[in-house]
């Protein structure tokens, strides 16, 4: 195991308490066994990899971080692996991508029944469902997600501030209050757009900006040729049909689905439209909307798509439409706090009994007036009044 151990000492030094996800206080640390989902390049192994530094004080043979793909496992198991490491004093087990070993969920529930003093965290992709493994896994297990950054997140890594996340009723009732607080320290516009191109992942300060484009085609290559290959069993030439599939919707985001017409371009069933679709969803690639009223199920086609971020608008298309990028990036924040949205009979989005109407800075209520509970989400304005908000402050909330 002198390898794991030296692989983890390596990947531990190069980690600095400088900037920690929204997500590595909100976890509860004391459960026996974490998940922590998430779409490529949104921190998780810098998150547990921060936990493990400046968390745990623990011994240096009582800790041990590992990749699950780690050629280790060519000729080992995990089992095998934690019996090892726990007889040598072993109490905190942290192992990444467990979505590319082939037996996780059996082997997870050895592993929690049979050494109830040692904590398991570990990391999956998004697409991994993680409570239908061929082990239950459901009493053992807490999952949290970790999407992609907000725009208070990305202001913070950026641009060395500390600003605090605020919730939706706060932006509703006193946004008037929240922007001066925010424009006293700097001009949000010009990085506003910056991040709606580039933000979106923790990568924008390793990288060069010019580059995140290429960087993030290369996570699409490998979400569907690696993870989901893993995890639906996809060949090459599936994946070839996901990504191609991936690639119509683009174009013309957002998208108001026609099955047949998909199926044809892609030259594949229904069924297996369907079934990509709801991959890609898992998977943060694309994010759904359905309208109000209508039930949710998997062979029941959203009534719109979007990509699931900005940032992807831009990889797949030289210049997307702003409008689309707009609307984007409000449903990407309010599905990555974990809100339910719908799509209303009047206006963009509905929240709870919230209506928003997404919009540049002309955008006016003529087509909600009408509601009693409206918001007006308006680009390119630092500073909102009654029912116009800046589209910019809906990405303070996580």
């Amino acid at each position: 195991m002198d390898i794991l151990f030296s692989n983890f000492h390596n990947l531990l030094s190069q980690v600095d308490d400088k900037f920690f996800r929204y997500l590595f206080s909100e976890i509860d640390w004391n459960q026996r066994m974490l998940a922590i989902k998430g779409p490529r390049g949104s921190g998780k192994t810098t998150l547990m990899l921060q936990r493990i530094k400046y968390g745990i004080g623990a011994g240096p043979n009582q800790v041990l971080y590992f990749s699950a793909d780690h050629y280790w496992f060519y000729t080992h198991n995990l089992v095998e692996t934690t019996f090892d490491f726990y007889q040598n004093g072993g109490r905190f087990l942290f192992i990444d991508e467990v979505h590319k070993y082939p037996n996780w969920s059996r082997e997870l529930k050895n592993i929690y029944d049979s050494f109830p003093d040692l904590k398991v965290v570990f990391s999956s992709s998004s697409a991994l469902d993680i409570y239908r493994g061929e082990s239950d896994l459901s009493r053992r297990v807490i999952t949290y997600e970790l999407p992609g950054m907000s725009f208070r997140e990305y202001l913070n890594l950026t641009q060395k501030e500390n600003f605090q996340a605020v919730t939706l009723a706060e932006i509703q009732n006193s946004h008037s209050q929240i922007t001066p607080e925010i424009t006293s320290k700097l001009q949000p516009i010009p990085a506003f757009k910056e991040y709606l191109k580039r933000g979106y992942l923790p990568i924008i300060t390793e990288s060069n900006p010019e580059t995140i484009p290429i960087f993030l085609q290369q996570i699409i290559n490998t979400v569907v040729e690696s993870d989901l290959a893993f995890i639906a069993d996809y060949n090459a030439g599936t994946a070839y049909k996901v990504k191609k599939l991936l690639g119509v919707l683009a174009e013309s985001v957002p998208f108001k689905p026609n099955v047949s017409s998909i199926s044809r371009k892609v030259e594949t069933s229904r069924d297996s439209v369907y079934e990509w679709l709801t991959q890609l969803e898992k998977a943060r690639l694309l994010n759904f909307l359905t309208a109000e009223g209508k039930g949710i199920s998997l062979l029941q086609k959203p009534d719109k798509i979007y990509l699931e971020n900005t940032n992807l608008s831009y990889a797949l298309q030289a210049n997307p439409d702003i409008g689309s990028v707009r609307e984007t990036f409000l449903l990407n924040q309010l599905k990555n706090l974990q809100k339910e949205v719908r799509l209303p009979e009047s206006g963009d989005f509905k929240v709870d009994d919230l209506v928003i109407e997404v919009g540049g800075k002309n955008k006016d209520s003529s087509q909600v007036k009408h509601l009693e509970n409206y918001l007006i989400a308006a680009d390119e304005i630092e500073h909102g009044f009654g029912k116009k908000v800046p589209l910019w402050v809906f990405g303070m909330m996580y």
